[in-house]
């Protein structure tokens, strides 16, 4: 099933891309990192759609930065938007807020914890505006055919899955590649979320930790497997970043492996 996300018609040719840094620390940080990603994209042929959270309602510690708040959030979400010219996504957390996101964004993003409620998913659809839900890290792949069927009930039908790890005992993530096709049997596309994939949830006691070493691996094989796009969180300085540093991506490191992506995408085909 195609669907437009801003100009972008989604399944794209070749894999779609969301990326930007995990949380909106500053104007100026959302700017710098929009117009980085879409240059780069721009040359390579990748549609790229920004992300990046107004709120991070789930932090491990009460002391943690949660970012801008949703009215001083989507004022920036709405300026990188119109300034830089690019598609932008950002998640919301309760079911009142969606109306008022989708007056920005493109697309809407239900976090992978709130996966499963019934209200978030139905005031997603019914906002209008395409759909991404992250698969819960305590839910099994064929368990998102009745997300995707909630969504639905609304008669929203521009969705999108995106797989980021399994709960494998405390403190770390798995991914079960074969989550992929089984998504897609929704007939949705399916992303990999590279990034989130190596968290390590509340590793560091107050805060989660995470492998950025591993993220190239991540894509390549959420790529191999038949995934139809690409999240990650980037930044230009990961240890920096006042919201997931560890299993970030630095932005002097993206164009690298988008390329080798590319060149998988092509030899797959």
């Amino acid at each position: 099933m195609k669907f437009k996300i801003g100009n972008i018609e989604i399944p794209s040719d070749p894999f779609f891309l969301i990326a930007g840094p995990c949380v909106l620390e500053s104007l100026s940080l959302a700017l710098e990192v929009a117009s980085f990603m879409k240059e780069i994209t721009r040359r390579l042929g990748i549609p790229y759609i920004f992300k990046a959270s107004f709120d991070k309602a789930n932090r491990t510690s009460i002391a943690s930065f949660r970012g801008p708040g949703l009215e001083e959030g989507l004022k920036m979400l709405k300026r990188v938007r119109e300034e830089v010219g690019v598609a932008v996504t950002t998640d919301f957390h309760e079911p009142w807020q969606a109306e008022k996101v989708a007056e920005v964004v493109d697309l809407l993003q239900v976090p992978a914890f709130l996966s499963r409620q019934t209200d978030m998913l139905l005031a997603a659809g019914r906002a209008g505006k395409a759909v991404s839900v992250k698969k819960g890290q305590f839910l099994a792949p064929w368990d998102m055919k009745r997300v995707v069927e909630k969504i639905e009930s609304t008669g929203n039908r521009k969705i999108i899955l995106i797989e980021r790890g399994t709960f494998f005992g405390y403190g770390n993530l798995v991914v079960d590649f074969r989550s992929i096709p089984i998504m897609k049997e929704t007939g949705y596309p399916v992303v990999i979320d590279a990034t989130h994939s190596v968290q390590k949830p509340s590793a560091k006691g107050d805060a989660s930790g995470g492998e950025a070493r591993f993220i190239e691996t991540m894509a390549r094989a959420g790529i191999a497997a038949g995934a139809d796009g690409v999240f990650m969180e980037v930044h230009p300085e990961p240890h920096r970043a006042l919201s997931d540093g560890p299993n970030s991506l630095r932005l002097s490191q993206v164009e690298a492996l988008l390329k080798k992506l590319l060149r998988l995408w092509e030899a797959l085909k």
